[in-house]
C-alpha cells in the first residue's frame, strides 16, 4: 500500500526557497560592496570582530575592543582611498599617497609622470562612500550590532534585504560619474598593464 502524501511537505519548499533566495541575494550584494573597500581591512575586522566581542555577547572591555576596532577599520577604508601606486624604473611597485602635486613620497623616475597622480575631488567622494559602505558591513555583523545595539530577527532581516541593494545602487552610480583609477595600500594592483598606466599619464578622471 502506498503511503500518503503529506500534504504539510509542499507548504515548507516555498518558504524554504524563498529564504535562500533572499540570502543568496544579500551575500552577492554584501560581496559587491566589499569590492568597493581595501581587502587587508575587512579581512583583519571580519576576523577580529567576533574575538574582540565576544560573539556578540560584550561585556565593557568587549565594547570598547570592538569600538576601537569598528573606529580603526574606518580610518583605514578612509586613508586607503588616498592612497596610489606606480612601477618606477627599477620594476618595482612604490605606494605614496596622492597630494595636490603629485604622490608622496616618490622616486625619481623619469618614465613615470607623478603629476598623474594628485589628489582629486573624485577621491574625497570615494572616501565618503568607502565610510558608508564599511558601515553597512559593520551593520550585517551580528557580533557588532550584538555587542552595541541587539535586534530582533525582524529587525535583521529587513537589513539583510534594504541596505546591500540600496547602498549598492547608489555606490554604482556615483562610481560611473566618479570612477577610480587608484590602486592604492589593500586595493587590486594592476599597475603592471600598460592600459593602466596609460590611463593615469592622460589624466583621466583628472576634472573631478
Amino acid at each position: 500500500m502506498a503511503a500518503a502524501p503529506n500534504k504539510f511537505s509542499n507548504f515548507s519548499k516555498p518558504k524554504e526557497s524563498n529564504q535562500q533566495t533572499i540570502t543568496g541575494q544579500t551575500l552577492s550584494g554584501l560581496g559587491n560592496l566589499i569590492r568597493l573597500l581595501p581587502t587587508g581591512t575587512v579581512f583583519t575586522y571580519q576576523f577580529l570582530s567576533p574575538l574582540l566581542s565576544n560573539y556578540g555577547h560584550c561585556h565593557t572591555v568587549n565594547k570598547y575592543l570592538t569600538a576601537i576596532l569598528i573606529g580603526l577599520s574606518g580610518l583605514s577604508c578612509f586613508f586607503s582611498t588616498f592612497t596610489d601606486s606606480y612601477v618606477g624604473d627599477d620594476g618595482n611597485t612604490h605606494y605614496g599617497i596622492a597630494t595636490k602635486n603629485g604622490i608622496w613620497p616618490s622616486q625619481n623616475s623619469r618614465n613615470v609622470d607623478l603629476s598623474a597622480y594628485k589628489l582629486r575631488f573624485a577621491d574625497f567622494v570615494h572616501a565618503f562612500f568607502s565610510l558608508i559602505v564599511f558601515g553597512v558591513v559593520v551593520l550585517l555583523d551580528q557580533n557588532a550590532v550584538g555587542c552595541f545595539y541587539p535586534v530582533k530577527d525582524s529587525t535583521e532581516k529587513t537589513l539583510l534585504m534594504v541596505l546591500p541593494p540600496v547602498v549598492g545602487a547608489i555606490s554604482s552610480g556615483v562610481f560611473m560619474f566618479y570612477p577610480n583609477n587608484r590602486h592604492g595600500i589593500g586595493y587590486p594592483n594592476d599597475n603592471s598593464s600598460e592600459s593602466s598606466k596609460d590611463s593615469k599619464s592622460s589624466g583621466t578622471g583628472g576634472g573631478y
